[in-house]
């Protein structure tokens, strides 16, 4: 393969998805590829959706954007069980990946749902953009 080859090679692989690890990654990478804003238009658009505003400011800092987010997901999960099932129907998060999660401690489990919904709305962004 000739220089020209390896090249695309280097480019076509520096534009594809990543999975993020954790939460700081996926806002690392947001903001990496300047989608930060877009992604928290995202998540306040599909929230809407859901009947369950979430009005995140534009000019939030990154901490308090997990914050904003799992402290939602925890009232809902604790108060409105059957408008928490559906957001993450909403928002389309993977079905197989929540039945995953262990229930058993509310906290955990909001903060594993946070992770999956703003990776969810991650790809949206990610996509959108790139395709």
């Amino acid at each position: 393969m000739d220089f020209f080859g390896i090249w695309n090679l280097f480019l076509e692989f520096k534009t594809m998805y990543i999975q993020p690890a954790d939460i700081d990654d996926l806002i690392n990478q947001s903001e990496e590829n300047n989608l930060y804003f877009k992604l928290i238009e995202q998540t306040n658009k599909d929230f809407a959706l859901a009947n369950e505003a979430i009005d995140i400011p534009l000019d939030i800092f990154p901490f308090e954007l997990k914050t904003l987010v799992y402290e939602k997901i925890y009232k809902l999960i604790q108060y409105k069980f059957a408008e928490y099932l559906n957001l993450l129907y909403i928002i389309d998060v993977p079905e197989d990946q929540v039945k995953k999660l262990d229930g058993t401690d509310i906290s955990q489990l909001a903060e594993q749902v946070t992770f999956l919904i703003l990776k969810r709305e991650w790809q949206k962004v990610w996509f959108r953009n790139k395709y």
